[in-house]
C-alpha cells in the first residue's frame, strides 16, 4: 500500500466523511465509497497487477476509478500518463488514475471531486458545487436597504434558489435608487423563516456580511443594462465575468 494511496482515503474520509466499504473477501483491500444518500459510488481504491491495466510488468499498482461525464475531459486525460481507462467499471464514463506519483496528489483530488459531483444528488450537489456570485434585488419600500448596515456589518435576508454558504451576494436596490449598493458574503443559509402577505413570501433566511459598499451612481441599472447586458433583476441571478471583474 503507497502512501498516495493512504493520503486519498484520508482525502475522501476527511472531506466528503465517508467511509470505506471493503466489499468483496476475495479483494480485501478494494475500498469502495459511496454517497449516503443516493448510494452511488463514487470512488474505488484498488491493487491490481500492471499487466491487467495493459502496462508492463505484473507488480501490483494502486489505482483510483472516477466517474468523469464529460467526455471531452476524459479524451484529454487518456492522453496523459497516469490516466488510463477505467478498470473494471464503464470505460466511457469512468476513469482509473495510478496512485504511483505520476499523478500529482493534487490533481488526484481535483478528479474525486469531480466524481464526487458526477455522481452526486441534486441537494449534495448544490452543498458541494463551487461558490458562485449572485446579483439580489432588494424594494426599499419593503425594507430601508440603504441603511440596513449602518448599524451591523451582518444581517439576516430572505435566501434566494440555489444560493449556498459561501456565495457572494451584490445586492440591487430597486427604484429609485437602482443600482448595486452592496457586496456580501453569505456566511450561514437555510435559516428557518415563515411570513406571507400579499406582497411577499419568505420560507428561509440567510445572513450575509457586508463586505464593500458601492457609490449609487457607480453600477446603474443603465450601466447593468448597456455594458453588462442585464435587462433586469426580478430575482437572484447570476452576473458575466465581466461585470464580476468590475465589481471587484
Amino acid at each position: 500500500m503507497t502512501a498516495t494511496r493512504d493520503k486519498v482515503i484520508e482525502y475522501i474520509k476527511e472531506k466528503y466523511k465517508a467511509s470505506p466499504e471493503y466489499l468483496w473477501k476475495r479483494y480485501p483491500d478494494y475500498a469502495v465509497f459511496r454517497h449516503d444518500d443516493n448510494q452511488k459510488w463514487f470512488a474505488i481504491v484498488m491493487d491490481v497487477n500492471s499487466d491487467k491495466l495493459g502496462l508492463s510488468g505484473s507488480e501490483p499498482v494502486d489505482i483510483i476509478d472516477v466517474k468523469i461525464d464529460e467526455l471531452m475531459l476524459r479524451d484529454i486525460l487518456m492522453q496523459q500518463d497516469g490516466y488510463l481507462p477505467g478498470y473494471h467499471m464503464n470505460k466511457m464514463s469512468w476513469i482509473t488514475i495510478l496512485l504511483d506519483g505520476t499523478v500529482p496528489f493534487k490533481e488526484v483530488c481535483h478528479m474525486i471531486d469531480a466524481s464526487f459531483l458526477n455522481t452526486a444528488s441534486k441537494k449534495k450537489k448544490d452543498k458541494y458545487r463551487p461558490s458562485k456570485e449572485w446579483i439580489v434585488p432588494a424594494n426599499p419600500k419593503y425594507y430601508d436597504i440603504e441603511h440596513a448596515f449602518d448599524d451591523a456589518k451582518e444581517i439576516e435576508w430572505k435566501q434566494g434558489a440555489g444560493i449556498i454558504k459561501g456565495d457572494t451576494v451584490f445586492m440591487y436596490v430597486g427604484a429609485p435608487v437602482s443600482a448595486i449598493l452592496y457586496k456580501c458574503k453569505v456566511i450561514e443559509t437555510d435559516i428557518p423563516y415563515d411570513y406571507e402577505d400579499k406582497n411577499l413570501k419568505i420560507t428561509a433566511l440567510m445572513k450575509i456580511k457586508l463586505e464593500k459598499r458601492y457609490a449609487p451612481h457607480k453600477f446603474t441599472f443603465n450601466v447593468l443594462k448597456e455594458d453588462y447586458g442585464i435587462y433586469a433583476v426580478r430575482g437572484p441571478r447570476g452576473i458575466p465575468n465581466s461585470l464580476s471583474a468590475a465589481l471587484k
